[in-house]
């Protein structure tokens, strides 16, 4: 007799990954499983999309294999799951990887290269390890359609994109703003505050600080004789560079300052110096200047409008400065309770300072413009960058020179490739402690922004940008938040909650090349401008703009509006991106030109444009029924202040809704020791690797129930071979048993069902026990609890099947006739595996398709 179920020397998890990954493929079984379910109630889930510029890791395996349990789970209980893939192919990691790999910086392009050069550079780059991306997700077993996944550089996305800008746009939620923004000189760019707030953009870092003397010129007006002392208002800053802008000190107008007579203990010279009364002990006392006086106090309102020199007089400002004001953000938590003021450098500063009439420190440019005193690449202006005029009637070019064109930042100086190896701060504070201006010089550790792509410190910069009024809608997004399933809750009242509750006005502009184009059109006076919301509207814009006689021709003659194909919306017949865009001039209603405000727009609005993107809504799909909002997304914890949000504010101000009902927030992958994975520390682990040797099941049965998705993982090749050994070789061997006697005995499992009630008790033992563990486990996969589920499943086939069923009826398997009694023992082992396949098959899809063919066969 031919053997019904199939038996094996060995089980080789590996083998199984390409054995069912050939048959899937063959059979096209995941589209053919979408085909079966046309018709059905839909469940809608997004696919974050990743960057194929870059390798994928071990990191990306848990987060897909959380996408991929719910999916398939939601399939096999009757929904339509439709997958699409996608590509976020804009932004900083593509441009700073194609400037390497050119061995230029942002300042080369339009120079050494153009502006469409390099942007093609960066169509072909972005999808350099697409191949490795498909690889990956195949042998893992994650079904997602890649067969037509959405790109954002595609024409057909952006216009989407601005579509929802120009509804941002017309509910006034879209304005310009010259305000002080987190600015990445590395990068070139401003920043938003969500891309500041990435997981590890705040770092530990060591600064020389230094505590300044600023000399009081009208000192007669305080309440104590001084005795002909000079008197000096002390300053602390961890930024000594920004102490060349300084155009005013603040005091808190009720804080008590003490004046100090005492020596200078670099210079020894004496003087009286005023600081806060809570500040004393931190710089007067023992084991610090311990000869001194305290000889009178006074309250801080009462220093207001006293004047002091210039404390580096390179540059003269414009305007009224060098004034003691007052602000109720300063504080007696550190330094001296006075706090220097350098508007250009600060949002506070600049705030207190325009309230209070003083003026900031700028420079005028070759081209005329008022600019501070660091340019965009993080280095005080050469001389020759300078307007001649301003330079002979503001700049002292004897005390200048020597410190123009240095950088801010030693590490803006490595990036750059400048050479120099010396620290502008300490320059600065050794030439203070000379002059006899600092009383205080020391190495300080505090936390400081970087950026998020480039790894360097970023500056608080005056921009001219582009807003989004995303504080217009914070109450709406804290309400709809409130909706929305989070896995942990902790995140959603927590780090995201508190996110929305302490929202910022995003920041939409980006200075760069590759990416969306800001599609606003502005006068050069700025009092015209239009906001284009789709091509047709553009097209239209141009003709008016040649008939005005603006511009000779339209530039996308082979356009062809309202085709909303894929061929007519090729770069062949139309590119939104720059340089095309930026040559477009439109013509205002009063018949001025109008031109394309430069900026880019954040690539993080790319990405969580996608519900609408992706379908090319409202032009190729004109509704959203069926495809919004999403009922399931997960992504990594560090996407809580990224896609998370970005999907959220865009879904709350444009349609006033969700835009995902549950989501799964997963933790880090961490080493075995706890420590963060990278190449240089030789820590990683390759998932190709770690799939040719364990297979895919392994992997993601041990990442899912090692512990909750939403917990960090010290990932452990031993704790994957314990999962290969414990379950999966426990479950194969309880099917070995299974096979070998079933075969002996002829069990087709198309025998009559022998009636529950006719069983042996312990056969309805473990019948009654996997009806409890199906309940279980369909609770916990519908309440996106998958190391539940897994570890449930795990203990049923351990502990229960293995241990205590199979092991106590060994003997009812063992020859003899096959009676009730026996074909009782035979039905219920059958259905605890087949059940147990398909409990298991959203977390272990491979092993579980293999278990449920031996059982059923293929055709089955």
């Amino acid at each position: 007799m031919a053997k019904k179920f199939t038996e094996y020397n060995g089980l080789d998890l590996s083998d199984v990954n390409r054995e069912v990954l050939a048959g899937w493929e063959k059979d096209d079984v995941f589209h053919r499983s979408l085909a079966l379910r046309e018709g059905c109630t839909p469940f809608v889930f997004y696919e974050g999309p990743p960057s194929a510029n870059g390798m994928p890791g071990i990191h990306h395996v848990i987060a897909r294999s959380i996408k991929d349990v719910f999916c398939r789970y939601k399939t096999m209980k009757g929904f339509l799951v439709k997958r699409k893939a996608g590509w976020d192919t804009h932004g900083l990691p593509v441009e700073l990887g194609v400037e390497k790999s050119l061995g230029i910086t942002k300042e080369d392009i339009g120079k050494t290269i153009s502006v469409e050069e390099y942007n093609a550079a960066c169509r072909r780059d972005v999808m350099k390890f697409t191949r490795e991306w498909e690889d990956l997700t195949k042998k893992m077993g994650y079904w997602v359609d890649m067969n037509d996944p959405y790109i954002t550089y595609d024409n057909r996305y952006i216009e989407t994109l601005w579509w929802l800008l120009k509804q941002m746009y017309n509910k006034d939620l879209l304005y310009k703003g010259y305000t002080i923004q987190p600015y990445s000189p590395a990068a070139g760019t401003g920043l938003s505050s969500h891309e500041l707030n990435q997981p590890g953009c705040y770092r530990e870092v060591k600064d020389t600080t230094c505590t300044a003397q600023f000399k009081v010129i009208n000192g007669e007006s305080l309440t104590v004789n001084s005795n002909g002392l000079p008197v000096y208002f002390l300053a602390w800053t961890t930024t000594p560079w920004t102490l060349p802008s300084n155009t005013a000190l603040c005091v808190g107008p009720n804080i008590i300052y003490s004046l100090v007579k005492a020596k200078n203990p670099y210079s020894e010279s004496e003087g009286v110096y005023i600081i806060a009364k809570e500040r004393l002990g931190a710089y007067f006392g023992e084991k610090k200047i311990e000869s001194f006086e305290i000889i009178d106090e006074i309250k801080g309102k009462d220093l207001t409008g006293l004047e002091y020199e210039q404390l580096m007089p390179f540059v003269r400002p414009d305007g009224d400065a060098f004034k003691v004001i007052t602000g109720d953000f300063v504080t007696t938590e550190d330094g001296t309770g006075i706090v220097h003021i350098a508007p250009t450098f600060g949002a506070d500063d600049n705030k207190v300072a325009k309230n209070s009439g003083i003026a900031a420190l700028l420079l005028t440019d070759r081209n005329g413009k008022q600019v501070p005193m660091v340019d965009l690449t993080g280095k005080f202006y050469k001389i020759e960058d300078l307007d001649d005029g301003f330079v002979e009637t503001n700049v002292n070019r004897t005390l200048y020179k020597q410190w123009a064109g240095r950088y801010v930042k030693p590490d803006y100086a490595e990036f750059f490739h400048d050479g120099t190896t010396d620290d502008l701060n300490v320059d600065l504070c050794v030439m203070l402690k000379q002059q006899g201006l600092a009383l205080k010089i020391e190495k300080h550790t505090h936390t400081y922004p970087h950026c998020w792509r480039t790894d360097k410190p970023v500056l608080y910069y005056p921009l001219d940008s582009w807003f989004i009024r995303s504080t217009a809608c914070r109450e709406q997004m804290v309400e709809l938040n409130n909706a929305i399933n989070w896995k942990p809750q902790s995140t959603g009242t927590g780090r995201f909650g508190k996110w929305l509750e302490n929202l910022n006005d995003w920041n939409l502009s980006r200075s760069r090349y590759w990416g969306t184009p800001l599609p606003i059109w502005r006068t050069e006076d700025g009092s015209e401008e239009i906001c284009i919301g789709s091509v047709e509207e553009l097209i239209t814009e141009i003709r008016n703009a040649v008939k005005a006689g603006v511009m000779k021709e339209n530039p996308f003659p082979d356009f062809h509006v309202g085709d909303y194909s894929a061929e007519n919306y090729d770069v062949k017949n139309i590119d939104l991106h720059r340089p095309y865009v930026d040559n477009i001039i439109l013509v205002s209603p009063s018949g001025k030109p109008m031109y394309r405000e430069t900026d880019l727009i954040d690539v993080w609005f790319d990405s969580g444009a996608m519900p609408y993107a992706q379908i090319h809504y409202p032009f190729s799909n004109k509704e959203l029924t069926g495809v919004y909002p999403a009922d399931f997304i997960a992504e990594g914890v560090d996407q809580t202040r990224g896609w998370f949000f970005t999907l959220h504010a865009i879904a709350v101000m444009v349609f006033g809704s969700v835009a995902f009902r549950n989501v799964v927030s997963n933790g880090l992958v961490l080493d075995k020791n706890g420590n963060k994975m990278s190449k240089r520390l030789g820590n990683a682990v390759d998932p190709f690797a770690a799939i040719a040797k364990y297979g895919s099941d392994p992997l993601r049965w041990y990442m899912l129930t090692n512990a909750s998705p939403w917990d960090n993982l010290k990932f452990d090749t031993k704790g994957v071979e314990e999962v290969c050994r414990k379950f999966f070789g426990t479950l194969y061997n309880t099917y070995s048993f299974f096979a070998l006697y079933a075969n002996v005995d002829g069990f087709e499992g198309t025998e009559d069902e022998i009636p529950f009630a006719e069983r042996p008790e312990i056969d309805r033992w473990i019948l009654s026990l996997l009806n409890s563990l199906i309940n279980e486990v369909d609770g916990h996969y519908d309440t996106y609890e998958p190391t539940r589920a897994g570890r449930a499943i795990n203990d049923f086939v351990n502990d229960n099947l293995s241990n205590w069923y199979v092991r106590l009826n060994r003997k009812r398997f063992w020859g003899g006739k096959m009676d009730a009694d026996k074909l009782s023992a035979y039905q219920t082992l059958y259905a605890c595996l087949k059940t147990v396949s398909q409990l298991m098959a959203p977390i272990a899809p491979f092993y579980a398709d293999k278990l449920w063919t031996d059982l059923t066969g293929r055709d089955r």
